[in-house]
Order: C-alpha cells, then structure tokens, then sequence
C-alpha cells in the first residue's frame, strides 16, 4: 500500500517482502520524480483491440494481422477478455497455456500465442497501462521439429503428368524454384528474365476477407514480399523456361500482366486452385497427400541433393538468415562423411592412398 497525493493506493506486486519493498521503492521514485502513473482499469479485450489499431495495423503485413485477429478472438479474448490488465500474472499466462495444450492445441499454436500475447504486453508496459510483463517469467512449450514432406523426383514427375495445363507449369513452376503460393500468384511475365534465365519474386497476391476489403473493394491486393531477402532471383531451368514459353502462348491476357491467372484475366483464388486441381492431381497421380507449400520443401531437397552450397538455397529460398535453412532442412543434409579423409588426401597430396590388407596386416604385426 502507497499514498498517491491523499488516497491510498494498494497493488499486489509479488509473494514476498523483498519483492513487494522493491516495488515499493520505485512507485516512490516515480512520485518524486513526477513519472509515476497509477495503473489503469483497461480490461483485456478493449487493449487488444487499441494495440490492434493503434500498432499491428500499421506495422505488420496484412496477413500477420489477420492471424493477430484471429489468435486473439479465438483464444485470447476468451480466456483473458474481461479481466483487468493489471490483474494478468505469469501464473494464469502458464496455466492458459497448459489448458491449450491439453485440450489438443498444438505445441507451436500455444507457442505462437505466447509470443503475441507477449508483444501486446509490452506495448502495455511501453505504453503506462501495466508496470511488468508477466509472459517475461513464462516457459513457451517446446515445439518438435519435423521433417518435411517431400516429393521424389519420381513423383514430382508423375504429379506434373496426372496434372491439366495450366496448373502443370504451375505446379512445375513451384517445385523448380521454391517460389510461395503467393510469389507464385502474383508472378508476372515481366518478372522473368528470359535472356539471363532468371525469375524474379517482386510482390506476392494477398486475398483480402470481405471485412479487410471492405464494401465493394477488390477481394485481392498485391504487396510487397514476405520480408526483405524475400525479394530474390531465382534460376530458372532450361525446363520450366521452355514450359513458361508454351504457356504464354495460350494464357489469358491479364491487366496485371499475371502468368497464372483465371480466363478473365483476373488474379487466380490460390485456396480454389489447391483444392481443385493440386489435391485431385495428387490423387490420379497415386501420390500420397501432401501440401501445396510442400512443393517449396521439394525443391530445397532437390538442390540439396545437387549438392547446392547453403548460402546459395537461402538465397533461392528467401530466408533471412542461413540458420533458418539450416535448421527447416538440416535433416536432408548427407548425414555420412565416412569418404571425408579421402577427400583430404586427395585434396592434400593429389592422389588417394589405398591400402592394402597385407599392408595393414604388417603394420599391425609391427605394432
């Protein structure tokens, strides 16, 4: 309990002295100083919906904002919604998350909740409406890494025959350059580059729900990538180039300049085109379900069994940083290095040194 001018004020802070005499101590430097502000009565839910607009709206991509939305009116909302925001503690932040869990959401679900509830919390802080962070004392749920489903090139080759023209170049397109669904989506022919044999990912189709659109917009935005090293140049292969050029023969004419697109010209619906041609392609192909962005896991696989450097699948990929291939595709990577000391000497000496097993068989005597 602390005086603020006449009234008293009292706020639990911790479950011992120590902590609670340290509290204590800055609420008293903050009213000396002039920066103490008392803690707010903001309910969960009207914060939520304050940080949504007030930060994530203006500063994160339209679709990490929808997920924001959604993990909040889902999850968060429901659990913390009317509760006060200086009443959250880390116990009921933990106890949240291990109700998640065991109602049978998934380890990176919950992971991905904590991280958002974390954001919002310190943005609280930032912003006066609570003096601590309690997600800063909870433990994420360990979430286990798992291999990707990956096409054979066996198979790759008996899905692009079960497949119609034109989701066979697409489908083509997207294993042989690794590009996202909406890389792809919103690919235009003036990102390829016939002449050096490249591809280039400059924005990315994003469909918008009819309450983002708004009344009487267009359903379907075009933005910038994923990230920064998402804007990339990717090799195309004599292959996928001679299937483009069929492919532009017959293609629509698009005001948008779209390699893929619907016969009017307008930007193609990625969800339709997956649950139409990709999923009954896989099926007549006898090919075992699998998803569309797995099709990206492919080509990885295929450059790295090329041999392909890292930094150079990182590259193609997009990925910010070499660890994220490393740790999305390290399971491919050849696991025996039993030839290492082969290759050693014959990197150091010129020649391989071979053996014999009369020769080791003396050496052992020897010794």
């Amino acid at each position: 309990m602390y005086l603020v001018g006449t009234r008293q004020r009292w706020e639990v802070v911790g479950r011992n002295r120590h902590v609670a005499e340290r509290r204590l101590a800055d609420v008293m430097a903050g009213i000396h100083a002039g920066t103490f502000r008392e803690p707010t009565q903001t309910l969960f839910q009207d914060f939520a919906e304050r940080w949504l607009t007030q930060y994530a709206e203006g500063a994160v991509k339209l679709s990490t904002l929808r997920t924001y939305r959604w993990l909040i009116s889902k999850h968060l909302n429901p659990a913390f919604g009317l509760s006060r925001l200086t009443d959250l503690a880390a116990e009921h932040v933990q106890r949240f998350m291990a109700e998640k869990l065991k109602s049978g959401l998934s380890p990176k679900t919950v992971r991905h909740l904590l991280v958002v509830l974390k954001h919002m919390l310190k943005h609280a802080k930032r912003w006066g409406y609570v003096r601590q962070n309690p997600t800063e004392d909870v433990e994420a749920p360990r979430v286990e890494s798992r291999e990707m489903d990956c096409l054979t090139p066996e198979e790759l080759r008996r899905l692009l025959q079960a497949a119609d023209e034109p989701y066979r170049t697409l489908f083509m397109c997207a294993a042989l350059t690794g590009m996202r669904r909406g890389e792809l989506m919103g690919l235009r022919w003036g990102d390829v580059d016939w002449h050096q044999g490249r591809i280039y990912v400059r924005q990315t189709l994003f469909k918008q729900t009819r309450r983002e659109a708004g009344q009487g917009a267009v359903p379907w935005l075009f933005l910038t990538p994923k990230s920064r090293t998402s804007k990339r140049a990717i090799v195309m292969s004599p292959a996928l180039k001679d299937a483009l050029e069929l492919h532009r023969l017959t293609c629509p004419a698009s005001p948008h300049d779209l390699v893929f697109c619907q016969s009017t010209g307008a930007p193609m619906d990625a969800e339709l085109m997956v649950r139409r041609e990709f999923l009954p392609a896989l099926v007549r192909a006898g090919l075992r379900h699998i998803r569309f962005h797995d099709l990206r896991h492919t080509y990885a696989s295929l450059l790295i069994a090329q041999g392909a450097h890292v930094r150079f699948i990182q590259d193609q990929l997009g990925h910010a940083a070499v660890t994220t291939s490393l740790n999305t595709y390290g399971h491919l990577l050849p696991g025996s290095q039993a030839d290492v000391g082969t290759k050693l000497d014959a990197q150091v000496f010129g020649t391989v040194q071979v053996r014999t097993e009369k020769e080791l068989v003396a050496n052992e005597d020897r010794t």
